[in-house]
């Protein structure tokens, strides 16, 4: 069994433009429903969790590092990867299998999932999957909601019945849902339309800032940072301690940074405070 858990897809007009993981999978409008529940007593739990992609948000290494007891970088070292590909106008973050034939995920127990209170976005999310049409300057993207029906789990046999909107409350997405919005809208951002990509310092700010949390704190904290640029209303102290906000107010420093967006404010008398570096 191989397959694909990821935050998003971009979504085109048409059907036969859909990403592949989404062209045989059911859409769900408005207050459609569907059947599904997961339990120990089905014969594939926990089977989705091995031989499988799944792609990390920055709320999704933030919350793992802190149930792990690690750093962000040490959650980053030990149990991610960072493909690249020529494609890609941003890093993405995968979680690493472990190395037995079965590639499972290193949380999952017999029992279930062991991180299951700080699970990945993605995880939260299955059945459904999520698409964006592609960014265009000035519009709102409206998201779209699909349902994968993948022929090894059995929890759509079950007669528990969901919307979308009922699914995302029970499985904690909406908490999360103001970061994880924060995330869409830099990475399908208008600035990326034509192909237009950041040059390589800028790309390494990027992977400190939305996914190195505590390294990001350091050096809002522990350089000339906080001499050079006006926060604002931003509460400093309060981004010390709140790891939420702090990412949040990250988020803000890279439209700043990398697309040039007043979200931050370089205080006058600081000299090249528009010249950034992680």
């Amino acid at each position: 069994m191989s397959s694909s858990k990821s935050a998003t897809f971009n979504v085109a007009a048409g059907p036969s433009e859909l990403p592949e993981a989404l062209r045989n999978s059911r859409q769900l409008q408005g207050d459609a429903t569907f059947c599904f529940d997961c339990n120990p007593k089905l014969g594939c739990f926990t089977d989705c969790c091995a031989n499988i992609n799944i792609l990390l948000t920055p709320a999704d290494v933030l919350g793992l590092a802190r149930r792990t007891g690690l750093t962000t970088r040490e959650f980053l070292d030990r149990h991610t990867l960072v493909p690249i590909t020529e494609n890609l106008h941003l890093p993405i973050v995968m979680l690493r299998m472990d190395d037995t034939a079965e590639k499972r995920c290193p949380f999952v127990t017999a029992a279930g999932c062991s991180v299951y209170e700080a699970r990945p976005w993605a995880c939260r999310m299955y059945p459904i999957g999520m698409g964006l049409p592609p960014a265009r300057a000035g519009v709102e993207p409206e998201p779209g909601y699909f349902l994968f029906q993948d022929d090894f789990c059995h929890g759509h046999k079950e007669s528990r019945t969901w919307t979308v909107e009922q699914w995302q409350r029970d499985q904690g997405v909406l908490a999360l849902e103001e970061v994880e919005k924060g995330f869409r809208d830099l990475v399908g951002h208008p600035w990326f339309i034509g192909g237009r990509k950041l040059d390589p310092r800028r790309i390494e700010m990027f992977f400190m800032v939305a996914y190195d949390l505590d390294t990001f704190r350091k050096f809002v904290f522990e350089t000339t940072f906080l001499k050079r640029f006006d926060l604002g209303d931003e509460p400093v102290e309060v981004l010390r301690t709140d790891d939420r906000a702090l990412l949040r107010f990250g988020f803000r420093w890279l439209r700043f940074a990398m697309f040039g967006e007043p979200t931050v404010k370089p205080k006058p008398q600081a000299a090249g405070a528009a010249e950034v570096a992680p």
